[in-house]
C-alpha cells in the first residue's frame, strides 16, 4: 500500500492517539532545555528532563513527529549527505514515549501492530534484533509476533543518555528490501549493505548507570522509540533511496525545471545534497537562526554554502535556493505552519547565496589552479586547503567534496598543522570547535570593553580593535566576506532583554561594511556581524559607525508598545500577570505572560483599544538612571530572572507604566501611531503569547488587510461590510457540496448486491463493498439494522490482501447473538486478524482473502451455534 510521507506521519500520530497517547507538537530544532546540544537530534530531547526526573511528566504517555537536525557537534551527518541513500541533515523522527506507564510488552505489541496492520508490511519482510542479554524482550517478540530476534552484543543495541543516568537495551526493527539488493541481516558480515534497513528503534529504559559502573534498576522503567519518517516513507513507496520519496522527488523535479539541468546518475549526489540542505536551511531560518560566523549560525552557513557549491557543480550561476521554497512550503507547510511565513526566510537564503558566490568564485579559481596538474588519486597540499579555509571561508568539508568528485584527496595532517599554528598565533581560547560560540567569546576577551553611546547618538567615529571570523582572529576582511568586528565605540544596541540589535553601516576610507547584527559578551565587548560590501577592512582602521534609523525607530516603537501592552494586561487581568518573555523586532513584537487559559476575543479587543487610547494621548516616555534599590522602592517593575546592575535605567510612560529596562524607546506614545494585535496563543502550560505590530509595521499590515478585503469583496460580488456573511454563505455551500460528493461516493461504494438468507426468525444480510471510509460503512450497517428487526448484517471490503470486516446485530437480537462472536468466527479465515466491539456492532480485519460465500457460511455457523434457548 503506497502512502505519501504526510499520510504516514498522520497515521502514526492517529494510531498512538487511539492508544491513549497525548500527541505532543514537535519542539524546536534549537533545544530550549539542553545547552549542551547544538540542535535537537532525536525525539526524546524535549522529554530529557522528564526521563531524568528533573521535571514532572506532562502526561503518562506521548507521541510526536519531531523535527531533527544532525549537522554539527557529536551528531554530524553533513559530509555524507548526497553520497548515500539515507543520510540527512534535517529529518523527522516519529516516536512514542512512556514515562513509567507501560514497558516492553506493550511497546513491542504496538510497534508490531502499527507495522503489520496499519502499514500492512508483510511479516516475512521484517527482521528484529535485541540486546544479547535481554531474554525478556526476545521471549516477548516470539510471543507477540512469532518472530525469533537476532541477539546483538554490541553497543548498537544498548542505549545510554551519557556516562551516567538512564540507560537500557534496545530492540531494532529492520525491513528487508529483497535479495536483489546487496547486503545481509544485522549481525552478519554483510550487514552494512542496503538490503536490510533499520526502520524503528525501541529503547527500554530500565537502568540508572552509576558513576562507579553499577547499573541500578529504575523504579519506573520507561519507553523511548524512534522511527525515521524518511526511511519508512521509502519502504511504503517501494524505493530503496530516501531521496526517491515524494517530498524529495518534488524538490528534485522543481530544481531541474527551474535550472534547466536534467538529473543524471553522475550529478545525482548534487541534486540530493541540494534538496536536503534546502529543508535544513529553511526550517532553521524559520526558527530565527540566521547564517553567521559561529555556533548554530555557522552550521547553517555551512549547510547553505555546501548547497550552493553543489549548485555550482551543476552549472547554476544565479541564486536558486529561495526559488525552491514554494514547493517545500506546499509539501510540508500544512504540518509545519511556521514555513508559511516564507518571505523573510526566502530573502535570507538569497542574500546568503549572493554573498557566498563572490567568495566561491575566487576560491574555486584558486583550487582549480592548485589541482590542474594533479592526476586522479593526487594529494592537495594541506597549506592550500588552509588558505581556502582561512582566507576564503571554505569549510574543510567543502574542499574535500570538490576533491572527492575529482578522485583526489587532501593532506589533512598538513592542514591540521597549519590550523594549529594559526591557533597558537591567535592565542586560541575555548573548546577548539571552529563553530563553538565560546571560542569566539573567549577570543573576544582579549579586546577592551566597547563604549556604548547609542542612547544619545546614532552616528559616531570608531576604530576597529579586532576582528574574528569562523573560529579565529584575523587582521583583515575582503569584499564579500563576513566577519565579527570589535569597535572601541559603538552606537549599535546589542541584542539583549528580548530586543533585537540595531543594524547599519561602518564606513572607512578603504571599506564599506554592512552591520547586520550585534551581540555583547559578558565582559562588555560588542561583536558586530559585518558583511564587507566593498574594499578591504583592516584591524586599526578608523571610520564612521552609523545606525539604520528607520530600523531603530521601528524597534523602539515595538519596545514601547510591549510596555503599554504589559500595563493593559495588568489593568484587565490584575497585577498577578507577569512577563515571561518577549521579542522586540522591527517587523513585530511578541509578549509572553502567565495566564491560565485563552483570552476571549472581546478581551483582546479591549486590550487593543486601551493601548491605542494611550497612544492617542501622546503620553511622555521618560528615561532616567537610578540606584536599583531606589527604583524598585519607587514602584518600578523588575522582571524575574533578569540581572540588573546597581545603577539601572528606568522607563516611565505617563502614569501608567514604570519598568526597569535597558532597551530603546520612542520619546512619546504618539510616535507609535497605532497598535494591532495579530494573535494570542498558548505556548506551554499556563503561558500565553500575544503577537502584535505597531508604528510603520502596523500601518503596512492595515493597508495589506484593507487591500485583501477589497479584493475579496470584489471576487464575492459583495461589499466589505457584508464580506463575513458572503463568506459564510460560500463556506456553507462548499460544505453542502462536499457532503453530497461524499454521500455519492459512499453510495457508489456501498451499492453492490446484498445477499439475503433467512435462518428461522433471523434474516442474514451479507455484502462485499468497495473500499471506503469506516464511518461510511458503519452508517451503512446501522441503516440496514434500522430498516427491519431481527437482522444480522455482515459487510466487508478487501484491498491488496487487507480485509476490513463489519458486523451488525439488530437491537432485538443482541441479547442472543453477539456481533463480536460473529466477527471472530469470520476472521478465522484470515491471518494476523483482530478486532472487537459491542454485542450490536463489531469491526476488525486481517490479511488474506475472504469470499462472500465464506462470510455467509461462517455467519450461518455462528447463528446455528448461538441459537437462543
Amino acid at each position: 500500500m503506497r502512502m505519501k510521507t504526510a499520510e504516514i506521519r498522520r497515521l502514526f500520530l492517529d494510531f498512538f492517539r487511539s492508544q491513549e497517547h497525548a500527541v505532543v507538537p514537535s519542539s524546536n530544532l534549537v533545544p530550549d532545555n539542553d545547552p549542551s546540544l547544538l540542535f535537537t537530534n532525536a525525539g526524546m530531547v524535549q522529554f530529557k528532563d522528564v526521563f531524568t526526573g528533573t521535571k514532572p511528566r506532562p502526561c503518562p504517555q506521548a507521541t510526536t513527529a519531531q523535527k531533527c537536525l544532525r549537522a554539527g557537534g557529536k551528531h554530524n551527518d553533513l559530509d555524507q549527505v548526497g553520497y548515500t541513500a539515507r543520510h540527512h541533515t534535517f529529518f523527522e523522527m516519529l516516536g512514542n514515549f512512556s514515562f513509567g506507564e507501560y514497558f516492553k510488552e506493550r511497546a513491542i505489541e504496538m510497534a508490531w501492530t502499527f507495522l503489520t496492520r496499519e502499514l500492512r508490511l508483510p511479516k516475512e519482510r521484517l527482521c528484529v534484533t535485541v540486546f544479547h542479554e535481554d531474554t525478556e524482550a526476545s521471549e516477548l517478540w516470539q510471543k507477540i509476533a512469532g518472530v525469533t530476534p537476532i541477539p546483538i552484543a554490541t553497543a548498537d543495541n544498548f542505549w545510554s543518555m551519557g556516562d551516567t543516568g538512564p540507560c537500557g537495551p534496545c530492540s531494532e526493527i529492520f525491513y528487508d528490501h529483497g535479495e536483489q539488493i546487496p547486503g545481509g541481516p544485522p549481525g552478519s558480515p554483510e550487514e552494512n549493505g542496503d538490503r536490510f534497513v533499520e526502520i524503528w528503534n525501541l529503547v527500554f529504559m530500565q537502568f540508572n548507570q552509576q558513576a562507579q559502573g553499577e547499573r541500578v534498576p529504575l523504579p519506573k522503567p520507561s519507553i523511548d522509540t524512534g522511527m525515521g519518517l524518511e526511511r519508512i516513507a521509502a519502504v511504503m513507496q517501494g524505493v530503496t533511496d530516501n531521496y526517491d520519496t515524494d517530498i524529495f522527488c518534488s524538490l528534485r523535479q522543481e530544481l531541474s525545471a527551474l535550472t534547466s539541468v536534467p538529473e543524471t546518475p553522475e550529478n545525482r549526489p548534487s541534486f540530493k545534497a541540494i534538496v536536503d540542505h534546502l529543508r535544513a536551511a529553511v526550517f532553521l531560518c524559520a526558527e530565527g537562526v540566521m547564517p553567521g560566523p559561529d555556533g548554530r549560525s555557522y552550521v547553517l552557513r555551512r549547510i547553505i554554502r555546501r548547497a550552493v557549491r553543489h549548485g555550482h557543480a551543476l552549472g547554476i550561476r544565479d541564486p536558486f535556493l529561495h526559488r525552491l521554497m514554494p514547493v517545500l512550503v506546499r509539501t510540508m507547510g500544512e504540518d509545519y505552519p511556521e514555513l508559511r511565513r516564507a518571505e523573510p526566510v526566502s530573502q535570507e537564503l538569497e542574500q546568503e547565496e549572493v554573498r557566498f558566490r563572490v567568495t566561491l568564485e575566487r576560491g574555486l579559481h584558486l583550487l582549480e589552479d592548485a589541482t590542474k596538474d594533479l592526476s586522479p588519486g593526487g594529494i592537495l597540499p594541506g597549506e592550500v586547503a588552509f588558505k581556502l579555509y582561512d582566507t576564503y571561508g571554505f569549510p574543510l568539508d567543502l574542499t574535500e567534496g570538490i576533491l572527492r568528485a575529482k578522485g583526489q584527496t587532501l593532506d589533512k595532517r598538513a592542514f591540521e598543522a597549519a590550523l594549529q599554528e594559526q591557533k597558537t598565533r591567535s592565542q586560541w581560547a575555548g573548546s577548539g570547535d571552529a563553530g563553538d560560540r565560546s571560542t569566539l567569546e573567549g577570543l573576544a576577551t582579549r579586546f577592551p570593553a566597547t563604549r556604548f553611546c547609542g542612547y544619545e547618538k546614532s552616528e559616531v567615529q570608531a576604530s576597529v580593535v579586532g576582528m574574528l571570523g569562523e573560529g579565529r582572529e584575523q587582521s583583515q576582511a575582503r569584499e564579500g566576506e563576513e566577519v565579527l568586528i570589535c569597535l572601541d565605540t559603538t552606537p549599535f544596541y546589542a541584542t539583549s532583554g528580548g530586543q533585537k540589535s540595531d543594524k547599519g553601516t561602518f564606513q572607512t576610507a578603504g571599506a564599506s561594511v554592512e552591520i547586520q547584527e550585534v551581540r555583547k559578551t559578558p565582559e562588555g565587548v560588542f561583536l558586530h556581524t559585518g558583511f564587507v560590501t566593498s574594499g578591504t577592512l583592516h584591524t586599526g582602521d578608523a571610520g564612521t559607525a552609523r545606525l539604520d534609523l528607520e530600523e531603530r525607530h521601528q524597534i523602539a516603537a515595538h519596545h514601547s508598545a510591549t510596555h503599554l501592552l504589559h500595563a493593559a494586561l495588568h489593568k484587565a487581568l490584575g497585577a498577578q500577570v507577569v512577563q515571561k518573555g518577549s521579542s522586540v523586532e522591527a517587523e513585530r513584537l511578541r509578549f509572553d505572560f502567565n495566564h491560565s487559559g485563552p483570552l476571549p476575543s472581546d478581551l483582546l479587543d479591549l486590550l487593543e483599544e486601551q493601548v491605542n487610547r494611550w497612544i492617542r494621548a501622546n503620553l511622555p516616555v521618560c528615561i532616567s538612571e537610578q540606584e536599583k534599590s531606589a527604583a524598585i522602592s519607587s514602584g518600578a517593575m523588575a522582571l524575574f530572572g533578569e540581572k540588573y546592575q546597581n545603577v539601572v535605567r528606568v522607563v516611565q510612560i505617563g502614569e501608567i507604566s514604570l519598568e526597569l529596562c535597558g532597551g530603546t524607546h520612542v520619546p512619546s506614545t504618539g510616535c507609535l501611531g497605532v497598535l494591532r494585535i495579530l494573535s494570542e496563543t498558548g505556548i506551554g502550560s499556563g503561558i500565553r503569547r500575544i503577537e502584535a505590530v505597531a508604528g510603520e509595521a502596523a500601518y503596512r499590515k492595515i493597508c495589506r488587510v484593507s487591500r485583501l478585503m477589497t479584493e475579496s469583496a470584489r471576487l464575492l460580488n459583495s461589499s466589505e461590510e457584508h464580506l463575513p456573511s458572503a463568506l459564510s454563505e460560500l463556506l456553507a455551500e462548499r460544505d453542502r457540496l462536499r457532503r453530497e460528493v461524499s454521500q455519492q461516493q459512499a453510495q457508489g461504494a456501498l451499492s453492490s448486491e446484498i445477499i439475503e438468507e433467512r435462518l428461522g426468525e433471523v434474516m442474514l444480510l451479507c455484502q462485499k463493498v468497495a473500499v471506503t471510509g469506516p464511518q461510511e460503512v458503519r452508517s451503512h450497517v446501522d441503516a440496514l439494522k434500522k430498516a427491519s428487526s431481527s437482522r444480522v448484517i455482515v459487510v466487508f471490503s478487501e484491498d491488496q490482501g487487507e480485509v476490513r470486516l463489519y458486523v451488525g446485530v439488530s437491537e432485538n437480537l443482541k441479547e442472543a447473538y453477539s456481533a463480536v462472536t460473529c466477527l471472530k468466527e469470520i476472521l478465522s479465515f484470515l491471518e494476523e486478524a483482530g478486532g472487537g466491539g459491542r454485542s450490536d456492532f463489531a469491526q476488525g480485519g486481517g490479511r488474506g482473502n475472504l469470499t462472500i460465500q465464506q462470510a455467509i457460511e461462517s455467519a450461518k455457523r455462528f447463528l446455528s451455534q448461538e441459537k437462543p434457548t
